[in-house]
């Protein structure tokens, strides 16, 4: 039986950090779809077919790692997908305390799909998107915090 977690996320940008818990997820999991969740309550700075190219860029020679879009619940996504797991990276006690409430309803919903949480590496804690993206709009640099595949500097502000 293959195993598949689901890593959902806004991904505005897709980060090293993110990257760094695909990387965990993929040694322990046969695959590793990133979902792109589309929130209509949430502005994005970037369009979703440009985060989409951006993380689909990143895993373009790893065959294990598929990249799809979603709307409404994740757990509905994970069925779908035929997902046992979500892929959740933690960066500090206040993610692990909103993660675990979301990880609580998903249980609720659906038991067979379990939440599996990640630490993300120590030099990756104090990096969010929204202060990647920050930096974005007002010039700083932000290159160290991206993958070399995720080239904002395309993008008009």
């Amino acid at each position: 039986m293959t195993s598949i977690a689901v890593f959902p996320g806004t991904f505005d940008p897709y980060t090293n950090g993110h990257h760094d818990i695909v990387l965990k997820g993929l040694r322990m999991f046969d695959e590793v779809i990133i979902a792109v969740g589309v929130n209509a309550l949430k502005t994005t700075m970037f369009p979703l077919e440009k985060r989409l190219e951006w993380i689909q860029n990143v895993y373009a020679d790893e065959p294990r790692v598929r990249v799809k879009h979603y709307e409404g619940l994740t757990i509905r996504f994970c069925e779908k997908m035929g997902a046992g797991f979500i892929l959740r990276g933690l960066r500090t006690v206040g993610d692990f305390e909103y993660e675990k409430q979301i990880a609580l309803v998903n249980s609720d919903q659906n038991p067979d799909v379990q939440s599996v949480f990640v630490l993300s590496e120590q030099k990756y804690t104090a990096v969010s998107s929204t202060v990647i993206r920050d930096l974005i709009r007002n010039g700083g640099a932000y290159q160290q915090y991206l993958p070399k595949a995720v080239s904002v500097h395309e993008e008009r502000f």
